[in-house]
């Protein structure tokens, strides 16, 4: 075999180990990355995947396909991907607590304005329920219908109230926007006046 070929065959040879040992060197530091991103992450995960779920679950996939790459034994990307992780592990505290003060703020409204609705709602119905002659427009089955749906967001904003206790202020928000949604609907159906804050 010339002599050119045998040095040729040696430099790549060399190369490749050059390679496995910068791999090896990157193994430690990466699996310590990992180890870091997920105690990281499983230290606001709790309370941010109450408010921000999305983010939660976007930073699981990563962490995911960081410790996929590890067992590749891409040890280079693994740590790139589980710093990228951490990163992200560490904003999540501050979006949740944004989004914490943003649905507090929005349920404080709908709590000075739901019940309200309801209260005004009731009582429409009661009146109209013992009234011998209905207005126009409206008729026996459209009034039940008003009476199921008074019952309906009735129960529905009792849940709600109960989700905002317990901190669950998403399902809660997302319950409140629902009963001001049926609320609105059912005003209309009885003829009544929609507050200027329930039109937004």
């Amino acid at each position: 075999m010339p002599v050119k070929k045998i040095l040729s065959l040696a430099l790549v040879a060399l190369f490749a180990l050059s390679l496995g040992a910068c791999g090896d060197k990157a193994k430690g530091p990466a699996e310590a990355a990992l180890k870091a991103a997920e105690e990281a992450l499983n230290a606001g995960k709790a309370e941010a995947a109450k408010l921000i779920p999305d983010q939660v679950a976007a930073a699981e996939d990563a962490l995911k396909q960081a410790k996929e790459l590890f067992q590749k034994k891409d040890y280079a990307g693994a740590l790139s991907a589980a710093t990228a992780v951490a990163d992200k592990a560490k904003g999540l505290g501050a979006a949740a607590m944004a989004k914490k003060d943003e649905l507090t703020k929005g349920w404080e409204e709908q709590a000075k304005l739901l019940p309200n609705m309801i209260g005004a709602i009731k009582s429409r119905v009661d009146i109209l329920s013992k009234s011998k002659k209905l207005p126009e427009g409206l008729d026996a089955a459209k009034l039940d219908g008003a009476k199921s749906g008074l019952a309906e967001i009735t129960k529905t904003w009792d849940e709600a109230s109960a989700a905002f206790k317990e901190g669950a202020l998403a399902d809660a928000s997302a319950k409140a926007k629902a009963v001001k949604k049926k609320a609105v609907e059912i005003m209309n159906t009885l003829g009544m006046q929609i507050p200027a804050a329930a039109k937004s």
